[in-house]
């Protein structure tokens, strides 16, 4: 971060945050996830877009960006790197790019953040430190098993909170679906959003490192404390993979 970019954070008095998201239910609810932040009253939270979930197998045909030695493959740039730029055009403003990181790309995962990490470092240069890349684990419904009430009052169930770490659930939307017969993740998983309780799903400091690591980029972007116990950020778990990112802001 530049000097000058630094002392036009300062000078901000309110914060929009533009989410690239690689699901069809965080398309249309994940700024919900957000509330405890946007209730701050001092930011926002909106999707830009929809974007492709981005695996290690990389095009053969890549952009080589001007000022730079490095080359990123052209779908990315356009479909995750323009956007983000364009974004950040705007004064205090921020980039948040979640993707579901299913079972099966857990193994990957360090390699696939490194894949859009690589975008953003490449398209947005010095405003890289703007945006940021975070993982839902093993995705978005994995949360809502540490927020049981909020889900029986949605779906008329009986769950107890998760006793472990719900992002080591293997597969939780199959799971709620087999526990609510027509469990549909953009109708129920919006009402679910709209009253999730982000503190509790955070309150184990031993679990949920990846969201907590999200809401403490968050937290540091707008320039607040993240010594805190709230959303357990003084002793909690944080993401190896994408903590480093703290560092940047």
């Amino acid at each position: 971060m530049s000097s000058q970019d630094s002392i036009n954070d300062r000078q901000c008095y309110f914060f929009k945050f533009g989410l690239l998201v690689t699901g069809e239910t965080e398309a249309e609810h994940l700024p919900k996830l957000f509330r405890s932040l946007m209730g701050l009253g001092i930011c926002s939270f909106e999707v830009i877009r929809k974007v492709e979930q981005l695996g290690l197998r990389i095009s053969n045909k890549k952009l080589k960006v001007v000022g730079t030695d490095k080359k990123i493959p052209d779908r990315d740039a356009e479909r995750i790197g323009f956007p983000a730029r364009e974004y950040l055009n705007a004064p205090c403003t921020y980039v948040i790019l979640l993707d579901d990181l299913e079972h099966d790309r857990a193994s990957q995962a360090q390699q696939i953040f490194e894949r859009y990490r690589k975008i953003f470092d490449t398209i947005l240069s010095n405003n890289k430190y703007r945006a940021s890349v975070h993982f839902l684990v093993n995705m978005l419904e994995a949360y809502y098993f540490a927020d049981a009430d909020t889900v029986n009052a949605v779906l008329g169930t009986s769950l107890q909170d998760y006793e472990r770490d719900v992002e080591t659930i293997r597969h939780p939307k199959n799971d709620i679906k087999n526990i609510y017969f027509g469990f549909d993740e953009k109708v129920h998983g919006g009402l679910i959003l709209k009253n999730i309780d982000v503190e509790k799903v955070l309150s184990n400091p031993d679990t949920c490192a990846s969201l907590r690591t999200l809401f403490a980029w968050c937290l540091k972007a707008l320039m607040m404390e993240t010594s805190t116990d709230k959303y357990q950020l003084l002793s909690g778990k944080l993401s190896d993979i994408t903590k480093a990112q703290l560092d940047n802001l």
